[in-house]
């Protein structure tokens, strides 16, 4: 019999993080030493090591509930500028994209149309492996609006929650994948799907380029082979020291309408891709 309350990440280099009756049980070895990102945290995590992420994601589960039946569901704030339920929620709000599908903690692959649930699922959420289903949850998204495509088992399914939308009527999707296999099946079911490839970090050259070849963002993460393929063809970087890779118009678009609507001071300039930064993850991988 499956674990009925066993949710599984990868967070913070990549380290397998397990957690149990909301309790972390289990951290593994991460796969790179540090990252800038986690340094601007407003907990600042300086160098991964497993007491470090145990105590990141103690904090989220306290802060934000996550994994458990008070997870706070809406958030309006951005954590990062060029974060993917960033882009995705300004391209709701946007009338970009009609709706997102996207994995939940406690609930698994679900079909969102609210920003601010967008973010509130995927602002603290990063590299969810597998999850179990929280009734309480379930129910809070459904309140916000959203769809889960598996109450019973909480399965992340991207294929699977492209498909569900394709039902209900929207037609203009984003879909955040980890795996090349789901952007090439959601590419050829949805033609107009805007994919975004996240968690990144260790993907090999082969799985770098099939994703490059289906997907319209892809996020730069620790990857030395996202970084110099993508980075050859992108049609737009956002950020540096985490880059994101625009690959596509449609892609581009959307980073252009973030960068429309936030109040935040920026830099553009005509620049060879990839554009590197003093600070990166180290090492990439």
């Amino acid at each position: 019999m499956p674990d009925e309350d066993e949710h599984i990440m990868e967070a913070l280099g990549k380290a397998r993080v397990v957690i149990k009756k909301g309790k972390v049980v289990e951290v593994g070895e991460p796969l790179i030493e540090e990252c800038p990102l986690a340094k601007r945290f407003a907990r600042p995590v300086e160098s991964f090591d497993k007491d470090s992420i145990r105590a990141n994601i103690e904090e989220r589960i306290r802060t934000v509930g996550m994994f458990s039946k008070d997870r706070k569901l809406l958030c309006s704030e951005d954590f990062v500028p060029f974060g993917a339920s960033e882009l995705i929620a300004t391209g709701l709000r946007a009338g970009i994209i009609d709706a997102a599908i996207i994995a939940a903690d406690g609930a698994g692959t679900v079909v969102v149309t609210n920003p601010s649930l967008v973010q509130g699922i995927g602002g603290n959420m990063s590299g969810l492996v597998k999850t179990s289903p929280i009734s309480e949850v379930i129910g809070g998204i459904e309140r916000c609006g959203g769809r889960v495509l598996d109450p019973s088992s909480a399965a992340i399914d991207q294929q699977g929650g492209a498909a569900l939308a394709k039902t209900l009527g929207y037609r203009s999707i984003a879909v955040t994948v980890t795996k090349p296999e789901d952007a090439a099946a959601i590419r050829e079911a949805d033609p107009n799907a805007l994919i975004i490839g996240v968690h990144l970090t260790g993907i090999s050259k082969e799985g770098a380029e099939l994703l490059l070849e289906y997907s319209d963002i892809l996020a730069g993460c620790a990857s030395r082979w996202v970084r110099e393929l993508a980075g050859k063809v992108a049609l737009l970087q956002a950020g540096v020291s985490i880059p994101v890779f625009a690959l596509t118009k449609r892609g581009k678009d959307l980073i252009a309408e973030k960068i429309r609507e936030t109040q935040l001071k920026l830099l553009v300039k005509v620049e060879r891709l990839p554009a590197h930064g003093e600070k990166e993850p180290k090492p990439l991988v």
